[in-house]
């Protein structure tokens, strides 16, 4: 399923694709999976779109860390879903380049999961390891590894 997301005025952030392990029946219509822009992003993860158990953009599927001054689609990954979870990764968006702004989306990110998903949450240290993946990539936006 596509879903456009309009953060910014006349960008394009990739094909926004909330994927499943197993592909819904194409005769069921998915609901929407766009938040409520009013919605704080903690009240988007407690209330997230029942459509699919995976949420991706398709630039990267792994887990591999990904940190500040790495470049390519690991960091597109990184960036498009942290626009999807309402963070802003500067005014050049999706770029490919995991500078300070995408840095600083991170750190929040991470540190909002303490309060959604309980204690102990993601350490905040801006790192995209394996446990902020699974948090990126979940419906809840809670780690699940």
């Amino acid at each position: 399923m596509r879903i456009t997301r309009g953060i910014a005025r006349g960008a394009v952030y990739g094909a926004m694709i909330v994927s499943a392990l197993i592909a819904a029946p194409a005769a069921q219509a998915a609901p929407s999976a766009t938040p409520s822009a009013a919605a704080s992003v903690p009240d988007q993860r407690l209330h997230p779109p029942a459509v699919h158990p995976l949420v991706a953009c398709g630039y990267y599927s792994g887990k591999v860390e990904t940190v500040r001054g790495n470049t390519g689609n690991r960091v597109r990954e990184v960036q498009c879903l942290l626009l999807y979870w309402g963070y802003s990764v500067g005014s050049s968006g999706v770029d490919g380049d995991f500078g300070p702004a995408t840095e600083a989306a991170v750190k929040a990110f991470q540190a909002d999961t303490y309060g959604v998903c309980g204690p102990p949450g993601l350490v905040s240290d801006g790192r995209v390891g394996k446990h902020t993946w699974s948090a990126l990539r979940a419906p809840d936006s809670c780690p699940t590894e």
